[in-house]
């Protein structure tokens, strides 16, 4: 808990977003007692941008062919492989059948004269196809995800004996065809393989006991075990497990085809694991929830680990949480977690308690789904500040503020009761009477609490204003007043001492105190360089310089002077770097 109070919390929120939303970091080398980040890419969390247009291009369908027309176009389609290519008849009818986009591109580019089976044979007698693209898509692979890993210079199949060899291996030992393109996606390596390599490692694998229903499944979901040796850290994983009384038909049962997975990060979990419970708590957990192991290969468990020792969460209690998790994704766990700390940096937490909350309550934090910020806040019908106490005070209310539930407003409070009176008193004060429609818009446009309001009006009037003065201010521009105190007096400050304008002048323009200070200096400070250039008036107003557009100022005043325009950029740098 102390290393997390010597962090801002700035800096807390750009580690869990470089963690886990940017996914730029290496699973994390944990160490009882220690915990280190190192940097290399890894397995995402979220999808991005593009994975989301694949998503989108999965789901559209290939625009239907006539049945009869199919059925002549994959004849003629499976002729020109089989007789004319010399494609193995299994192969070139795969090919044929199961190529609908590849297909349907044939067939827009053919003149179809008679009938369609002798116009796609005339086609193709003058036009020869690229055959990795049928081959391909007949391999269970979209156009956007077989096009970049085309061979480049290669058209033929017969081009490429040693991949055409590696594939026909495959598919002897029992992988289904429509499965092979994503070992080919996953593990390209494997149909680079010398010949006759792969089946010697097949073969290695039997020999270690495995079955061959356990290894072809194995193969699909994590083909980089046919890479160079026999993946030693794969076989120590299953010793484990076995050990544990998990056999090979519970691992096979877990598995995902459309997943990869590292064996070696498996091998970690299990390892972390083996120091965090004994044998019996450890045998529970992975049958209650495998995907502490296999989901991202145990990443999102790594994560969550680190996630937690960096709020401070102790070992012992981390070990507690996960005997206590939910029947949940452990990647939407983990998002879940992450979803609540940033709500809780948004309605300005402290770090202490946002740490006191996530170490308390890891697993109902791990369990809510919420809204998001805004909406929580409009339709709790609270401020940030209450509802930071509100949450402490009640953490268990989280679960009722989760997506797909009607949030109900949080009653008021009597502190809420004497913030309205006060409230209502400063605007029955400020002349605004007690017509209902009058009132119901100004509460809406001074926004704080009643006190808070007060103060507000009190740290004008005691800069040396007018009490009239200043209700005549703050009924042109109410806005004036939805600032702090500090903020009220440190721009009052830069006016008289600063700008060495009297305090009257805000009389005549109390909007000047509604504009930020880098605004202000920077028109003033580009104001006096003209006026030294003799190319402003010496005498005009501070409305006029501060509240005019930039477009206006620029046109107006900047660009009057030939190194206007460089002068006003150099400015704008050096206050920003000043900010």
């Amino acid at each position: 808990m102390t290393h997390f109070r010597n962090l801002r919390k700035s800096a807390i929120l750009q580690w869990v977003s470089s963690c886990f939303f940017e996914n730029q970091l290496n699973p994390p080398v944990f160490v009882m007692g220690s915990f280190h980040l190192s940097q290399r890419q890894n397995p995402r969390f979220y999808r991005s941008k593009g994975s989301a247009v694949a998503v989108k291009r999965e789901v559209l369908e290939v625009p239907k062919i006539p049945r009869a027309t199919l059925k002549e176009a994959q004849a003629a389609l499976l002729e020109y492989l089989h007789w004319t290519r010399s494609i193995p008849f299994m192969d070139a009818e795969n090919m044929s059948k199961n190529s609908p986009h590849f297909l349907r591109n044939l067939l827009e580019k053919v003149n179809i004269v008679k009938d369609v089976r002798s116009s796609m044979a005339r086609f193709l007698r003058y036009h020869p196809i690229n055959e990795f693209e049928p081959f391909f898509e007949s391999l269970g692979l979209k156009p956007w995800e077989y096009t970049p890993l085309l061979p480049r210079n290669l058209m033929f199949l017969s081009d490429d004996s040693l991949f055409f060899e590696n594939y026909r291996v495959l598919c002897q030992f029992g992988i289904e065809r429509n499965k092979i393109g994503r070992i080919y996606k996953k593990a390209i390596q494997v149909f680079q393989l010398e010949s006759g390599a792969l089946p010697l490692k097949l073969q290695a694998y039997q020999e270690l006991g495995l079955s061959h229903s356990f290894m072809v499944k194995i193969i699909v979901c994590s083909p980089c075990v046919l890479i160079g040796d026999v993946d030693m850290k794969f076989i120590k994983v299953l010793e484990i497990l076995r050990s544990m009384g998990f056999d090979h038909a519970w691992i096979q049962e877990h598995l995902a085809d459309q997943d990869s997975y590292n064996w070696g990060l498996i091998l970690r979990v299990l390892n972390i694991f083996s120091e965090m419970f004994c044998s019996n708590e450890l045998v529970r957990l992975i049958s209650q929830h495998p995907g502490l192991l296999f989901e991202g290969s145990g990443y999102a468990t790594f994560s969550l680990i680190g996630f937690l020792l960096k709020f401070g969460h102790p070992i012992d209690q981390i070990s507690s949480m996960f005997l206590q998790f939910p029947k949940i994704q452990v990647q939407q766990f983990v998002s879940n977690l992450i979803k609540c700390f940033v709500f809780f940096h948004e309605i300005e937490m402290e770090v202490d308690e946002i740490a006191k909350l996530v170490c308390s309550y890891t697993v109902l934090l791990g369990s809510c789904r919420l809204k998001k910020t805004n909406s929580l806040l409009s339709n709790l019908n609270v401020g940030k500040k209450r509802l930071c106490k509100f949450i402490q005070e009640n953490p268990q209310e989280l679960s009722k503020w989760v997506i797909g539930l009607r949030i109900v407003p949080l009653p008021d409070s009597g502190e809420d009761i004497e913030s309205k009176r006060l409230k209502m008193k400063f605007l029955l004060d400020l002349g605004y009477g007690e017509n209902p429609n009058m009132m119901n818009k100004a509460f809406k446009v001074f926004r704080g609490r009643g006190g808070e309001l007060q103060e507000r009006f009190d740290s004008i009037v005691n800069a040396g204003l007018d009490k009239a003065d200043v209700s005549e201010m703050v009924t042109v521009s109410p806005q004036i007043l939805n600032q702090s105190k500090t903020v009220i007096q440190s721009k009052i400050d830069i006016l008289v001492n600063e700008l060495g304008y009297p305090l009257s002048s805000l009389v005549s323009f109390p909007s000047f105190l509604s504009y930020t200070t880098q605004r202000v200096r920077l028109r003033m400070a580009m104001y006096n360089w003209l006026k030294d250039h003799k190319k402003a008036e010496p005498d005009l107003a501070l409305s006029t310089i501060v509240a005019c557009s930039d477009k206006i100022f620029l046109n107006q005043y900047v660009n009057h002077h030939p190194s206007g325009p460089r002068v006003w950029q150099d400015l704008k740098a050096e206050l920003s770097m000043d900010k």
